[in-house]
């Protein structure tokens, strides 16, 4: 996505942007990739800075979120607008807020399948594979300088 994108991420608290969020979420994790309602909803939403992107007529699109400690997660697309720039727009502003929290290092759970698209970001494999909800993941992280 270009500069005219009808595509824009803005940063949310669980309690204002609930319902779409879940809606997302619940689409792909739960209904997709059948992530158990009991994992999904692991009862950190409140806690996380979340970000959700949306379309220029407000429909949500794609969330993800940082938790305190600077790990991303629930990183999560609809499926018509996968491989439009969306993820890389929700990632590119989870790793600017979690810089402007103090983090110099980021960490998240990526699925096997998306390594490639965490490491265009700069993001490095640093564990083996795991199962997660039944799914393969590999541990990642960001490590950016500290600001002077």
């Amino acid at each position: 996505m270009d500069r005219q994108s009808p595509v824009t991420v803005r940063r949310v608290r669980w309690s204002e942007a609930i319902d779409a969020l879940r809606a997302i979420r619940t689409k792909v994790f739960v209904d997709e990739q059948h992530v158990p309602q009991a994992l999904e909803w692991d009862g950190l939403d409140d806690e996380c800075l979340h970000v959700v992107a949306e379309t220029a007529s407000r429909e949500a699109i794609g969330t993800g979120r940082l938790l305190p400690d600077g790990h991303i997660g629930r990183m999560a697309v609809m499926p018509a607008w996968r491989g439009k720039g969306v993820g890389r727009m929700l990632l590119t502003e989870l790793t600017a807020a979690a810089a402007e929290h103090g983090h110099t290092e980021v960490v998240l759970s990526a699925q096997t399948h998306a390594i490639g698209f965490y490491q265009r970001s700069g993001f490095e494999v640093i564990s083996e594979e795991y199962l997660d909800a039944g799914i393969p993941h590999r541990t990642m992280r960001l490590i950016r300088p500290a600001p002077r």
